[in-house]
């Protein structure tokens, strides 16, 4: 009897197990399936998809089904289906009596469990297949919920032509989202999927009509709605041909297409902010358009979240134009000047310069790149946040200098700008100038990271985590300057009123071939990118002229928010400042302001400008003598190429005393004369004329005191002399190697008459002079 059980058991058990096999559901039901790539807003609504790998327009399985859509589905196709097991055996025996009546199968008695198992695996509908559906369909009921189940039917149930599942119905044949169906709509939809080869909307209407009336009539009948309802349910028009997909955020979906192909995907854009942002670029892409730009991008981004609202990778697509395809928000172009801000707010918070810090504004050749403010002037010496709401590019240049491009480079990648490749050390100083490329998206991302950091306070981890520009009084400093931007010889402000104080910044490329602008707000960041997508440059393609006006346009749209809230006093380190140099104070600093400046900025270097001088009791010279009497006089002293510009526009400034001393040694040097051109270090080629003559080189320098007369000499031989405005013609005839590459020093020499001395001060400048025959 052991051995009989064991043996019965065995066969039960082999049994059980070949039935398991038989009627098995596999762990993915629909697996192979090919999907649309659906892409929706941050509620949901449908941005756009692209058709699935075979053709059909097939949505990935949805969270929810309208009521109303549910209550017509189950009441045409399987009125028991919350109350049965799988499968329906008054379904099965009505079928089989129908069929033999017809002499043909008319009805196939299947659930909607069972019409999903028959979906999944698309066999032929045999009588064997039949019972294998009745057994997999209940194993279905026990895996999933009846909600679950209906979802997978109205996923892959077809709906005639290429649109299968419920949701691809809904905007092919409705044109909208179906959260608001009407009963009509619902039934219509319901009766659809029964036979959609035979009944379509676009043919055989009539059978369409007549079938949708006859459930509408049941639903009324069964209470589902009253006769007033149905009265007006009847009257309602058939749906028509079908509807166009939805070409919102185009770009974007296509990115998503190419990133997750098959897939749904949620984003943060906000459907009605998207298309009034598109409205809005679409009238300025046919403005500029007449005066040869025609591509413009957009990308608006949440502060709070961090979420890109609206996305706009190239203005209107259906204007046709070499490039209209191009995704400009994400493709790496010239980045102009829109890096300044982020130089400075890091230069803030290194400690490496204080807010109103002076820079250098003057002719300046950096071994071999000489770079122009945009105006062709100089200031000789500006408050860095000037010079960044300016966006003056010498200063910058000699920030970044100060600063480190190596340095920069590391932070900004470290900030998300991916597209700066290239090692550190190969972008020069031309990198805050736009001698790197950079991606639209990812800039306005940084600028979004910086408000988010300065919202959040001390809580910035999560928010920004490893984000290297987080001190809050840098980036306060940073949002004040960016608020003064203004640029009056370029900038129409009657174009970009706007009611809310917005920190703005933009850019321009060599050759006009990219305009930037970012702004941003204590809840949003705006960036817009103008040119031409092919890379052509176009007259006038400015960032204040093309990408300001957008700009501000954009912002109107959004919400107007309060400006940042100061930090407290806590949040930094509060120093005296010397108000002419924007430095530390030092000893000799006569006017000091306390001012709020990053932890770091505390042992920033102090003023390098004002200093005790010793004069003359009448204050009329400079005494190096200290043998005679004197008093100590305090000044602020700029170097001489610094202050020839800085004169200009400062007519307050006081220039020192004329030196006097008796020539001994060790009488001070006299720092009043630098080089305007050449550079030191500097390597000239003079080539000959068209003629044959000598070519020349014209000489420059500045001097505190231009009435001095100066002597000019080459290599020993005297060039000439002189006054007021100090410039000298060098010529290859000075050269002695002819044909070759000669060492040359340049010298002057100014000639003061003190104590019936006679003393001579000599400044050499060395460089190399090429001569070309």
């Amino acid at each position: 009897m052991r051995r009989r059980y064991v043996k019965y058991g065995a066969m039960g058990g082999i049994a059980l197990l070949l039935g398991l096999w038989l009627f098995g559901l596999p762990a993915e039901l629909f697996e192979g399936v090919a999907y649309s790539t659906v892409v929706t807003d941050r509620r949901g609504e449908l941005l756009g998809a692209r058709i699935a790998d075979d053709g059909q327009w097939r949505f990935p399985p949805g969270d929810s089904l309208p009521d109303k859509f549910v209550t017509a589905l189950v009441e045409f196709e399987d009125r028991t289906f919350f109350r049965h097991p799988g499968f329906s055996l008054r379904a099965l025996g009505r079928a089989a009596i129908q069929n033999l009546r017809n002499g043909r199968v008319v009805s196939g008695g299947s659930t909607l469990t069972m019409q999903v198992v028959r979906l999944s695996r698309r066999k032929p509908r045999t009588l064997w297949q039949k019972t294998v559906e009745i057994f997999l369909a209940t194993r279905l009921e026990v895996r999933c919920s009846k909600e679950e189940i209906l979802r997978l039917y109205a996923s892959h149930a077809p709906f005639g032509g290429n649109v299968v599942g419920f949701e691809a119905a809904r905007w092919r044949y409705l044109g909208h989202d179906g959260e608001d169906l009407s009963w009509a709509e619902a039934a219509t939809l319901a009766v659809l999927q029964n036979a959609p080869s035979s009944v379509r909307p676009d043919r055989n209407r009539e059978v369409l009509r007549a079938k949708r009336d006859r459930l509408l009539r049941r639903l009324a009948d069964r209470g589902f709605l009253s006769e007033e309802d149905y009265a007006a349910a009847v009257e309602e028009p058939l749906l028509g041909r079908p509807y166009p997909m939805p070409q919102t955020a185009l770009h974007l979906v296509e990115r998503y297409d190419r990133e997750r192909h098959g897939l749904r995907s949620r984003t943060g854009i906000d459907r009605t902010l998207q298309r009034r942002v598109e409205e809005l670029t679409v009238r300025w892409n046919r403005e500029l358009r007449t005066v040869g730009i025609h591509d413009l991008a957009t990308v608006v981004i949440e502060v709070e979240g961090g979420r890109t609202i609206a996305y706009c990778g190239n203005a209107d697509p259906t204007y046709e134009r070499p490039g209209q395809w191009v995704d400009i928000a994400r493709a790496p172009r010239s980045s102009g000047s829109i890096l300044k801000p982020l130089l400075y707010g890091m230069a803030l918070q290194e400690g490496t310069i204080l807010p109103k810090a002076l820079l250098p504004d003057v002719p300046t050749d950096f071994g071999g790149f000489a770079p122009k403010n945009f105006d062709g002037t100089y200031a000789g010496a500006i408050p860095a946040d000037e010079a960044l709401a300016l966006s003056l590019n010498v200063p910058n240049v000699h920030l970044l200098r100060q600063f480190g491009t190596m340095r920069l480079a590391e932070v900004l990648k470290r900030g998300g700008l991916l597209s700066l490749r290239r090692p550190a050390d190969q972008y020069g100083l031309s990198l805050i100038l736009g001698g790197a490329e950079v991606r639209l998206a990812e800039v306005t991302e940084f600028y979004a990271r910086m408000a988010a950091c300065y919202q959040a306070g001390d809580s910035v981890a999560g928010v920004a985590e490893g984000f290297p520009l987080r001190d809050r009084v840098a980036l306060y400093r940073t949002f004040e300057a960016m608020r003064r931007v203004n640029r009056p010889d370029q900038l129409d402000v009657s174009r970009v009123a706007s009611a809310q104080d917005i920190a703005w910044k933009t850019g321009t490329s060599y050759g006009a071939r990219d305009a930037w602008a970012v702004g941003l707000t204590p809840r949003y960041v705006v960036g817009v990118w103008v040119g031409n997508a092919q890379g052509n440059g176009a007259p006038g393609l400015t960032g204040a002229h093309a990408a300001g006006p957008i700009l501000f346009d954009l912002f109107n749209l959004l919400p107007a928010s309060e400006w940042f809230a100061p930090p407290g006093p806590t949040e930094g380190v509060a120093v005296s400042v010397c108000a002419r140099s924007g430095h530390r104070a030092g000893r000799a600093c006569t006017d000091t302001v306390r001012m709020l400046v990053p932890r770091r900025a505390a042992e920033s270097s102090r003023c390098p400008y004002c200093r005790e001088v010793a004069v003359s009791l009448d204050g009329a010279r400079r005494v190096a003598d200290r043998s005679e009497p004197t008093r100590t006089e305090r000044y602020f002293v700029l170097p001489p190429l610094m202050e020839h510009y800085y004169r200009q526009g400062h007519p307050e400034y006081v220039v020192l005393p004329p030196l006097r001393h008796d020539g001994s040694a060790g009488a001070p040097e006299d720092e009043s004369m630098r080089f305007l051109y050449p550079a030191n270090g500097a390597v000239l080629s003079l080539p000959r004329q068209m003629d044959g003559t000598p070519g020349s080189v014209s000489l420059s320098l500045v001097h505190t005191r231009p009435e001095r007369e100066l002597f000019w000499h080459l290599d020993g031989a005297y060039l000439g002399s002189t006054r007021d405005l100090h410039r000298a013609i060098m010529s290859s005839r000075w050269s002695t190697r002819r044909g070759r590459a000669c060492r040359w020093s340049l010298s002057w020499s100014e000639f003061l008459l003190a104590r019936r001395a006679t003393a001579s001060l000599r400044v050499v400048a060395s460089g190399v002079l090429r001569r070309k025959v």
